[in-house]
């Protein structure tokens, strides 16, 4: 099928604009949605310079980004495209060509979005880094990744020191002292203004090389094309009820995949504002005055965020966005009750990885069902399997089917045919997570295929524990594991982060077993508890895996600082 930059441009307009006239109508859309299809695909020429040209977005602002001492720039759709002009033709006389692999490490800063859009004009291929990674992890990239130049914050070229590689080294801020082969990004201001791309790019050509957050093992190389992304994230956008004129902010660093989702494609796919905070250490206060004066009438989050804002007073916050999303983990329903009284709107779950766009979703208008995380959106055929039989189940495996396969889905894993072969297995893609699914196509997240554990011989989910857990007012997080047991060989044990005003003491401890006991079958009783900080992936992830293995190593003696159901005579039995 062939087409030229026009009808490529229309054939996605038609499709986002479907979405968008059926946002409230989850029936329809579903029944009805039907991907794009191209031969050729260039999501940054033709459909973001062409948004930009569109004389109706002339003064609408795509990018928004305000410091933490109140400084702020913006940045509208014609600005953006004409300086990513200026970038791609910079890059290309820097040697940057169709195919190179290139690390982007910046922060929230509008040269990430220009380099973004410059590397998808160039048909280069990004590897999205965060700016917390250390030399061993860039070592791994740069040579894992085969990167042929890096583009990172001037503060983190000291990080590159020992990072053996011929790369182009381009930083961005102030010359970097004492260091020869550094080129100064500001220099591509200079570029012409007008950028011609070398030739057509092709719908199958690699756009974006994730290394993924390494909760159970070593990262994974997650191989996204130039359609997979940029035109899966339709999905994403209808989950949020993005509209044209929308101004979106959602909580994520750069480098991990929710980022490209929500700061990048699926706002830009509905001629939204992308709009960011930038702040050194959370404040829910500051937030939400930020919130309020910015007019922010869309609002996504990850759990932990959304954990901390109700240690806060919600009600300080004068008009709340209208449409508000959390993913990155399931929420658990005591956070969305309490935004849900507070800010009178209902907090919509969704689920997808780095491998896909969002999968599963409570979208715009459909009933929300207690703990459940939605439906399969539209273009997904999300189906449950179980992991022993391989037949479809009312709990398994959260499964698509290749049969209707999604533009939303990843190649592969690159340079690892085995681990990609196991992902596709049975003519589906296996997402590694364990859910339930009702009559009517909700599904309720059990937990990670991993995390899942028997106690007693019952399947026991961490998740439904910890969303008990946090209903004590005492909890602000909680993980939950197996502890090994002589008698039901294992039994559920909780790490738990203290809400303020709370000590980590027996009192508090018996309390909350005491509250569990009450709220919980007898075999999900947590039996085990103990305060400490949670181990996280530089997302923002619980490592449950690390958990498991300090009880693992533990074994049956009891660590320092556990408490027991035994210890409290009243919750014995």
């Amino acid at each position: 099928m062939g087409n030229d930059a026009a009808t490529a441009h229309q054939r996605f307009r038609e499709a986002r604009d479907y979405l968008i006239a059926h946002r409230e109508d989850y029936d329809t859309a579903y029944a009805n949605f039907a991907w794009p299809e191209f031969t050729e695909f260039n999501w940054a020429l033709d459909w973001f310079d062409r948004v930009a040209a569109d004389p109706a977005n002339a003064e609408r602002y795509a990018l928004w980004i305000v410091e933490e001492d109140g400084t702020e720039g913006r940045w509208t759709y014609p600005e953006l495209a004409r300086r990513s002009n200026q970038v791609a033709n910079w890059l290309r006389a820097r040697g940057v060509r169709r195919g190179d692999r290139l690390i982007l490490m910046l922060g929230n800063q509008v040269e990430l979005w220009e380099t973004i859009l410059a590397a998808i004009k160039l048909g280069a291929v990004i590897i999205p880094a965060s700016t917390l990674l250390g030399p061993a992890d860039l070592r791994d990239r740069v040579d894992r990744g085969a990167a042929r130049h890096v583009v990172i914050r001037a503060a983190d070229a000291e990080k590159f020191a020992d990072v053996a590689g011929d790369y182009t080294r381009i930083a961005v801020g102030e010359p970097v002292d004492g260091a020869a082969g550094w080129l100064s990004f500001a220099d591509a201001y200079s570029a012409d203004g007008e950028f011609t791309p070398d030739g057509p790019t092709a719908a199958t050509d690699p756009l974006l090389l994730y290394f993924t957050s390494g909760t159970t093992a070593q990262p994974k190389l997650v191989q996204h094309t130039q359609v997979s992304y940029p035109v899966g994230h339709l999905s994403t956008m209808y989950w949020i009820g993005l509209e044209p004129g929308d101004v979106h902010l959602n909580i994520s660093s750069p480098g991990w995949a929710k980022h490209a989702w929500s700061n990048v494609f699926a706002p830009w796919n509905a001629e939204a504002t992308v709009f960011l905070y930038n702040y050194t250490r959370f404040d829910a206060n500051a937030l939400m005055a930020q919130l309020d004066r910015c007019g922010i009438t869309s609002f996504c989050a990850p759990p932990t965020v959304w954990r901390m804002l109700i240690q806060a007073d919600l009600t300080a916050l004068r008009t709340p966005p209208v449409k508000v999303v959390g993913a990155g983990e399931p929420l658990n329903p005591e956070v969305i009750e309490q935004v849900r009284k507070a800010w009178g709107v209902t907090i919509r779950d969704g689920f997808g990885q780095t491998e896909t766009s969002v999968q599963i979703a409570n979208t715009p208008g459909q009933e929300v069902k207690p703990g459940s995380m939605g439906r399969a959106v539209p273009g997904f055929s999300v189906v449950l399997v179980d992991p022993v039989t391989g037949e479809r189940a009312d709990e398994g495996e959260i499964c698509l089917d290749l049969s209707h396969r999604p533009a939303g889905l990843m190649v592969g894993y690159a340079d690892d045919e085995e681990r990609t072969a196991t992902a596709f297995e049975g003519g589906y893609y296996r997402t590694g997570d364990v859910g339930s699914i009702d009559e009517r196509g909700y599904i309720t997240y059990v937990g990670r295929t991993d995390d899942v554990f028997k106690a007693s011989d019952y399947r026991i989910s961490p998740f439904e524990l910890e969303s008990v857990l946090l209903e004590h007012d005492a909890v602000a997080e909680a993980a939950v594991v197996p502890s090994p047991d002589p008698i039901r060989l294992a039994v559920p044990k909780a790490y738990v982060v203290l809400a303020a005003g709370h000590e980590p003491d027996a009192t508090t401890a018996e309390s909350i077993l005491a509250f569990c006991r009450e709220h919980l079958a007898p075999y999900k009783r947590i039996r085990r508890l103990q305060f400490a900080e949670l181990p996280k992936t530089i997302s923002g992830k619980i490592r449950r895996v690390e958990l498991r293995g300090k009880e693992d190593a533990t074994g049956q003696e009891r660590p320092e600082g556990e408490f027991r159901e035994e210890d409290f005579p009243g919750l014995k039995g």
